[in-house]
């Protein structure tokens, strides 16, 4: 079954450009340079999957002309991966029943936390997003593709990347452990969290990437969670050929089941 991935954000958690920033990354003028949030769509069987929902889920979701949404995975509940959830309100008018939101329970609670008032059954108010909650406790069966969860390490928290057929996308990770590293072989494309180039205690770097994808060997890489350190055009050049920044509005074709 193909399936196709869109990059909704390959940004980090400021975006680029960064507010206040002058740099040559933020004043570039290269579309490529202009970073979201980080979070992906994937769309098969006529379904809508994401992967987060992003401040910038809005602006996302209107240049993507995202019309329908099917469910939401959540890989952990840090403000750049989760605080667009109230911008799915119209896709879940749209629905007979309530938008699916899939998260493991740690992540699911600080999704309640943060928006108490969609999660309260006494709201009064009324405009909220239509969502059910659903706790992730092993892999997940959606619409006939079955989406394992991969554990990785994001400073000293546990949060959770995700294996959906030949592709792999694991963002926000310092660590990845040895058990986690046996799920990401024989893959077409992995996405893998390379913040900048310099040493960083919460998430990878471009050098901790590239060591990953030499051990793990997909046919293709792409580096997600980017910040104004790596100019798009200057960092690719000194890349491997199978490897490449992923950039906002990429799209990629391949086997979810």
């Amino acid at each position: 079954m193909k399936a196709t991935l869109t990059v909704l954000g390959s940004g980090t958690s400021m975006g680029v450009p960064t507010i206040g920033c002058s740099c040559r990354v933020c004043t570039s003028t290269d579309p490529h340079d202009r970073r979201l949030r980080p979070s992906i769509m994937l769309e098969y069987e006529g379904r809508c999957v994401l992967i987060d929902t992003t401040p910038d889920f809005r602006q996302q979701a209107l240049r993507a002309r995202i019309t329908r949404l099917d469910a939401i995975i959540y890989t952990h509940a840090h403000a750049d991966h989760i605080l667009g959830l109230d911008d799915v309100r119209p896709l879940s008018f749209k629905r007979p029943d309530k938008i699916p939101l899939y998260a493991y329970p740690k992540t699911a609670e600080g999704l309640q936390e943060v928006f108490r008032y969609i999660f309260d059954a006494n709201y009064k108010y009324g405009g909220i997003a239509r969502v059910q909650m659903n706790y992730i406790d092993g892999p997940l069966e959606l619409f006939g593709a079955r989406f394992e969860s991969v554990r990785v390490i994001h400073g000293e928290a546990e949060i959770h990347g995700f294996r959906f057929g030949s592709a792999a996308y694991l963002t926000d990770f310092s660590e990845v452990p040895a058990e986690s590293m046996a799920q990401l072989r024989d893959l077409d494309i992995l996405f893998l969290d390379a913040l900048r180039r310099n040493p960083h205690p919460t998430h990878s770097t471009v050098d901790k990437s590239l060591r990953l994808v030499e051990e793990l060997k997909p046919k293709r890489a792409f580096f997600t969670h980017i910040s104004h350190d790596l100019p798009h055009e200057e960092t690719n050049h000194g890349l491997p050929e199978n490897v490449r920044l992923a950039y906002d509005g990429l799209k990629l074709e391949f086997d979810i089941a």
